[in-house]
């Protein structure tokens, strides 16, 4: 709940490996702000993740590919996230890795010349709702709710999630489990919903697929025109059948500009089946948009009733967009009930200061 920071469960204290020329020491347990190595994977949640006190350390690769993005274009961070090239590395002093994909284990010794959680303080941060355990871990082929997490016989690596439901759902085994929710930069009040029509985000929603509910458009889109934002959404219409003016995409936008256009959609829609919250709707709460969105996962705990529609019933969803989209007074007044609980639950301040102490208590 707001105000209360989440605890971090004993975690198994690892030998340090040898320190390197020039490391000034861990500065955990209060000491002063520790220095991150932080791959940028995604780029909402480590924009909220670079604006705490820490110095983040974000590896930088010629082509900028997935393990070497570097600061983004679209996202404005701080001057303390800085680029280092992979082979700068070693040469860095870093205090503590975020992890958040199973391979920067690898990584992280390779270029660190330290093992996580062994040689160099690690947390991993786990941003997916549980899956079929992969069958190249090591581990037993499980699916939900059994779904053992890689980390789940190590114990010096503590697991951060990024809701309860995930937690709820994840078998971390003898890994330390914790949850930090969202966090999202405040864009402030902006709505006008002067466009009665609902706005929906999805990054690359064919690949997605039943995962974000891009099923699910064409039906909601014969009760109120969407406006599709996120990256390789062009050909969704054509592959749905929706007629161009039911369906409108936009094509990653800045989140500026990004959010401009949303504050002026009547209703947000939020199809997910299977998601960790995505951001973009605590964002549209934020900006002041109602909320209609499928009653799963960590939904029913982030919208609440006085902000929004929550069903498992589709059609129930399209006319509650339907309603909201024909009802101006109505959308405004349940969007500012979605923003003020958004800034409380899930605002930047309350982000930081969790992350700065769960830091500060592996780093000690």
């Amino acid at each position: 709940m707001p105000g209360r920071g989440p605890s971090l469960p004993g975690v198994r204290r690892r030998r340090r490996g040898r320190r390197r020329r020039g490391d000034r020491g861990v500065r955990g347990g209060g000491a002063g702000p520790v220095r991150v190595l932080l791959w940028h994977v995604h780029g909402s949640w480590a924009t909220s993740f670079v604006h705490g006190p820490q110095t983040t350390l974000v590896p930088v690769t010629p082509d900028r590919g997935p393990d070497g993005k570097g600061r983004p274009d679209t996202f404005t961070w701080p001057d303390r996230a800085i680029e280092v090239p992979p082979e700068r590395l070693r040469h860095e002093d870093v205090d503590v890795v975020v992890l958040q994909r199973p391979h920067e284990l690898r990584l992280a010794e390779e270029w660190l010349g330290r093992r996580p959680g062994r040689d160099v303080p690690a947390v991993y941060v786990e941003h997916d709702t549980p899956r079929r355990t992969p069958s190249d871990i090591g581990l037993p082929e499980e699916v939900v709710p059994d779904s053992r997490h890689f980390l789940h016989d190590r114990s010096d690596i503590p697991v951060v999630h990024v809701t309860h439901f995930n937690r709820l759902f994840w078998n971390c085994g003898r890994a330390p489990a914790l949850v930090i929710e969202h966090g999202v930069v405040d864009p402030g009040y902006r709505y006008t919903g002067d466009m009665p029509r609902a706005g929906v985000v999805i990054n690359d929603p064919l690949r997605r697929g039943r995962v974000a509910g891009t099923d699910l458009l064409a039906e909601l889109a014969e009760a109120v025109p969407l406006d599709l934002f996120g990256m390789n959404v062009s050909d969704v219409p054509g592959r749905l059948g929706v007629p161009h003016e039911s369906l409108w995409t936009f094509e990653d936008l800045p989140q500026a500009r990004m959010h401009e256009e949303l504050a002026r959609r009547r209703v947000y829609v939020h199809p997910y089946r299977w998601t960790s919250l995505g951001l973009a709707l605590i964002e549209a709460m934020m900006l002041g948009l109602p909320v209609v969105a499928l009653a799963t996962t960590e939904a029913v705990e982030a919208v609440p009733p006085e902000a929004g529609v929550l069903s498992t019933r589709v059609a129930a969803l399209a006319d509650a967009a339907r309603t909201l989209a024909a009802d101006p007074p109505r959308a405004r007044q349940m969007g500012k009930e979605a923003r003020a609980h958004a800034v409380d639950r899930y605002g930047l301040p309350r982000f930081l200061r969790d992350w700065r102490r769960t830091l500060q208590e592996v780093t000690r």
